[in-house]
């Protein structure tokens, strides 16, 4: 009873940045803005991105959000908190999690 499962892969086209913010941590955080076309139409989707300029660390969500304020909101609270990139993952696991 078993069947393969085929899942379309959806990439982020044209991706540009929308905001970034250098911390204190010598982290930079941004909010990159571009498109999926998952059912024949555009969509514009907003990722989240941080990148530790001490260790060369880099970590990216492409498609975090089709909501700006969501993103712009979880990067504002990985400024605060100081959120490494290795982290990232989690915290917005934990993060769509509470606002879903």
């Amino acid at each position: 009873m078993f069947g393969i499962v085929r899942k379309t892969k959806h990439e982020v086209r044209n991706r540009t940045v929308y905001m970034e913010v250098y911390g204190d941590n010598k982290v930079a955080y941004r909010v990159t803005a571009g498109w999926i076309n998952p059912c024949g139409e555009n969509i514009c989707t907003y990722g989240v991105e941080a990148e530790d300029y001490t260790s060369g660390e880099k970590e990216t969500i492409p498609d975090f959000s089709r909501n700006v304020e969501d993103a712009v909101d979880f990067v504002e609270m990985m400024i605060t908190k100081r959120i490494r990139p290795k982290n990232m993952y989690d915290r917005a696991l934990n993060y769509l999690c509470i606002s879903i």
